[in-house]
């Protein structure tokens, strides 16, 4: 099966979501949720994840996972990941309990696939705090993706992680898991970079967003991914490819907005005051934008 036609199956097969003028939705990807060790790269940033996550939760958001959540290559047991970072996965459950929390998998764990993994590893967490096994999300669907579709009129948005035009990383995924897992993760250690990773390939960005926006302009549908951990937010007429960016950037997390028919790119990062005291803020690095100006640019 071709790039294109990985895609354009995943489009087909997404979960249907209605959206209108008074939604306020948070999407963010790429927390690749570890196990606490020295290959952990969510740890350095999990309090700001917290504090994004705690603001959007007491603002009405609903949180969409963009995939790579879970660091499931370089660990086998997801259950030991939701021990480590347990404060996280209860606010997430938070979200679920009251019907704003949706997971797409992406390649890093897209054993999530399968619903039986889910349903084996994801029902309940343990909670210190409580001494007791507490909910998690019993019954969660996790998808390759979601479509966000307008209530009144024929207007959308894919949600997706991005994997399915990178060969590598989804038909042969299984091989690019082995690597990681055995031999690129021993060799980060000593400052051994992956090729493997679209992250931290300048080529094999480029190359994945071109054939994104090649699928987006092609098929006119606005495209909002992760993958590549590079956010993008075009300006509107230019593109309908979009990226939240991740949550393992050095001293930050990045992710998209779309809040009252507007679309925003925004960071949050631990800030200063006059006074210099530490506090986490959230800043707009590009938007709000009306998602219509976005709408009127595809051709009908």
């Amino acid at each position: 099966m071709t790039k294109s036609k990985r895609l354009s199956r995943a489009l087909k097969a997404a979960k249907v979501i209605p959206f209108d003028q008074t939604s306020r939705i948070v999407l963010m990807s790429d927390c690749h949720r570890g196990d606490g060790s020295w290959g952990d790269d969510f740890s350095n940033n999990q309090n700001l994840f917290f504090a994004a996550l705690s603001y959007y939760f007491e603002h009405g958001f609903t949180y969409i996972e963009l995939g790579d959540g879970d660091e499931l290559w370089e660990n086998r047991n997801i259950k030991t990941i939701i021990d480590i970072h347990s404060d996280a996965f209860w606010l997430m459950s938070q979200f679920y309990q009251e019907g704003r929390f949706h997971m797409i998998y992406g390649n890093h764990d897209i054993v999530k696939r399968d619903p039986r993994y889910s349903q084996t590893n994801c029902e309940t967490f343990y909670c210190d705090s409580a001494v007791s096994d507490l909910s998690l999300f019993p019954g969660l669907e996790i998808t390759e993706g979601i479509l966000l579709k307008y209530k009144y009129g024929d207007n959308q948005i894919f949600l997706t992680h991005g994997h399915q035009v990178d060969c590598f990383n989804s038909t042969f995924w299984r091989l690019a898991r082995f690597l990681v897992r055995y031999v690129w993760r021993p060799l980060q250690l000593t400052g051994v970079r992956d090729p493997t990773s679209a992250s931290k390939n300048y080529n094999r960005q480029n190359k994945i967003e071109k054939r994104l926006v090649h699928w987006s302009d092609k098929n006119k549908q606005m495209l909002i991914c992760g993958h590549t951990h590079r956010p993008v937010f075009p300006k509107a007429g230019s593109s309908l490819y979009f990226n939240d960016g991740s949550c393992v950037h050095p001293r930050c997390i990045t992710g998209i907005e779309i809040y009252n028919g507007f679309i925003s790119l925004v960071k949050w990062a631990t800030m200063t005051t006059p006074e210099r005291l530490l506090y986490v803020g959230r800043e707009v690095l590009e938007g709000p934008v009306r998602l219509s100006d976005y709408f009127k640019s595809i051709p009908k």
